[in-house]
Parts: C-alpha cells; sequence; structure tokens
C-alpha cells in the first residue's frame, strides 16, 4: 500500500512538473528559417522551424481565379497570374491574421517550365524585404482551369492567440 501511494505521489509530481514546463513555455512562439547551401541563400529557405505553440494556415491551391466568377484573369501573361495568385494569397492571410511572412511552406506548379524564371522573379518581388519561406516548384501538365499557368498553396504559422 505504501509503494503505491508513494509511486501515486511521484506520478502526481511528475504531472505538475511537466504541466508546469508545458505551461511555461505556453507562452513562447518562434519561427526560425535556415539555410544550409549557398545556392539556396536569396532563393529560399530549406527550413523553418516552428516552436511554440501555433496556429496553422492551409490555403489551397490559388491560382488567377477570379474571386467572382472563376475565370482566368490574364490569360497568356504568366508573370501577372503569378503576381494576381499571390496577391490573393496575401489576402487570404491576412483575413487569418497572418501575413507572407509568416508562411512556412509554399508549393508552386507551373504548366510551362521555361516560365521558371519568371516564376522566381515574382517571387523575390512578392517576398521583398522578408525571408523567402521553404519553396517546392513543380511543373506539370495542366492545373484546374483552362489557361491557368501558375498556382500556389501555402501553410502558415503564427501565434496560437493571433
Amino acid at each position: 500500500m505504501l509503494k503505491s501511494n508513494g509511486f501515486r505521489a511521484a506520478l502526481a509530481a511528475s504531472a505538475f512538473l511537466i504541466g508546469a514546463t508545458t505551461l511555461g513555455h505556453a507562452q513562447e512562439f518562434s519561427k526560425q528559417n535556415y539555410n544550409y547551401s549557398e545556392f539556396a541563400k536569396n532563393a529560399f529557405s530549406e527550413a523553418v522551424v516552428v516552436t511554440g505553440p501555433a496556429k496553422f494556415i492551409y490555403l489551397a491551391g490559388i491560382g488567377s481565379e477570379d474571386p467572382n466568377d472563376g475565370s482566368v484573369r490574364h490569360a497568356d501573361n504568366f508573370l501577372e497570374q503569378c503576381r494576381f495568385a499571390w496577391s490573393k494569397v496575401k489576402s487570404a492571410l491576412e483575413a487569418n491574421g497572418a501575413t507572407l511572412a509568416d508562411i512556412v511552406k509554399a508549393t508552386s506548379y507551373v504548366t510551362d517550365i521555361r516560365y521558371r524564371q519568371e516564376m522566381r522573379d515574382c517571387r523575390t518581388e512578392t517576398f521583398e524585404g522578408i525571408p523567402l519561406p521553404p519553396h517546392t516548384f513543380l511543373h506539370i501538365n495542366s492545373l484546374a482551369r483552362p489557361g491557368m499557368m501558375f498556382e500556389v498553396d501555402v501553410v502558415a504559422a503564427v501565434a496560437a492567440d493571433q
């Protein structure tokens, strides 16, 4: 019986310490961008580490669809489709308490690999002054709507109280 009570007391003390440790860290939130390769610097972050309680925002693929009727804007103009898609991403993040700087992962889809440099220029312009998030670039056959040349999906993280 004494062993059982001692075990319960130790278990309770452990639970208290774990809870106190968890509560002590509950208010801390950080997002750090890292690069390990020279070629990735100024192109994308190779890793983002989020610690502490966070709210994650997952955006579906966003392209140049008109928000009202779904028609493709900027037909045959890759750079403008890219800019328009990123402006929609920015708006969606802001509606959820986040900014472009809070993106922890982005995946871009293009229908023509020859637009790689324009896509890179568009990203550089979009993220001017903030770290570029980790990024995956995919060349695919087609997107959701005929005429779409670019689409991006992102995951963002902010402190849980935002």
